[in-house]
């Protein structure tokens, strides 16, 4: 048995990896372009918390590509962390339950952020759009729930 700290970063890892796989799978299948919610959900935060992306044009776009991307790789090995910890103080889920649980904490930490700050509103969404976010953060869900299950 592992320390929740050490299975969550690595779970959380694995997971995020996992979600980006599905994504670009999806994106070169159907040609689809990459999303700029993260993007604009880090110039969001910025402008409110009054700090400046430095750059201009095509610099400060590739800033934000990045800034967003490294969110989105925060986000999904806080979420592993979050799942392991759970685990080790509150229950220990059966595997489609931690599954989903991670999987949704994961869509969470993604869409409430981008609904609250404006930058998209998931009730207007439609169905390809739900399955094109859904279906990545159940593969993260079930990664992270792999890694913890042989980890703790």
């Amino acid at each position: 048995m592992t320390s929740p700290v050490t299975s969550g970063l690595a779970a959380g890892a694995a997971g995020i990896t996992a979600l980006n796989l599905v994504s670009y799978l999806d994106m070169a299948v159907r040609g689809r372009p990459a999303s700029s919610a993260p993007e604009q959900v880090v110039e969001a935060i910025a402008e409110r918390l009054g700090v400046e992306i430095p750059g201009e044009g095509e610099v400060r776009q590739a800033r934000l590509s990045a800034l967003g991307a490294l969110a989105g790789i925060g986000a999904g090995v806080a979420v592993g962390l979050g799942a392991a910890v759970a685990r080790r103080v509150a229950c220990r889920p059966n595997t489609v339950a931690g599954a989903l649980g991670a999987g949704l904490a994961a869509m969470a930490a993604a869409d409430v952020p981008m609904a609250a700050l404006g930058v998209s509103d998931p009730r207007t969404w439609r169905l390809q759009d739900w399955i094109s976010d859904v279906v990545p953060h159940v593969a993260y869900g079930a990664v992270v729930e792999y890694v913890l299950d042989r980890r703790t």
